[in-house]
């Protein structure tokens, strides 16, 4: 009676100790970014996108995943508080790619009110050979 009675107490403030954390959520000023014409012989631009924590626990972001190895997204790893903000940097490598339009997906997972978000980059690579 004693191990079950402490079990359900156990339970019972895990519960509340996960709801007095909050939940945190994820504020984006953008979630697009076009780079627009750049050309093969630099192939490699890089954006920002700002966010702020606007919910009342910490966020933390789990992952960052490009929808190609051609994009590289760089997060931070530890929370951020409510009220901060932080940044997320993708980096899109164009060298051996063939020139043209492309879009990618950077997606990402995190403990905020909405768990995945997803943002994406796009551009125009020019071909050395153009003038």
């Amino acid at each position: 009676m004693k191990k079950t009675l402490f079990t359900a107490l156990m339970l019972v403030m895990n519960v509340f100790f996960v709801l007095a954390q909050g939940t945190a959520q994820i504020t984006f000023e953008k979630t697009t970014h076009d780079f627009g014409s750049f050309p093969e012989s630099s192939p490699k631009v890089t954006c920002t996108f700002k966010f702020k924590n606007t919910g009342d626990g910490p966020l933390v972001i789990h992952q960052a995943i490009a929808s190609c190895g051609c994009a590289v997204p760089r997060y931070p790893k530890e929370p951020i508080k409510p009220g901060e903000s932080g940044q997320i940097t993708v980096t899109y490598n164009g060298a051996g790619k063939f020139p043209g339009h492309f879009r990618k997906t950077i997606t990402l997972r995190t403990n905020s009110k909405n768990e995945i978000t997803r943002l994406v980059i796009e551009g125009d690579m020019t071909s050395a050979e153009t003038k």
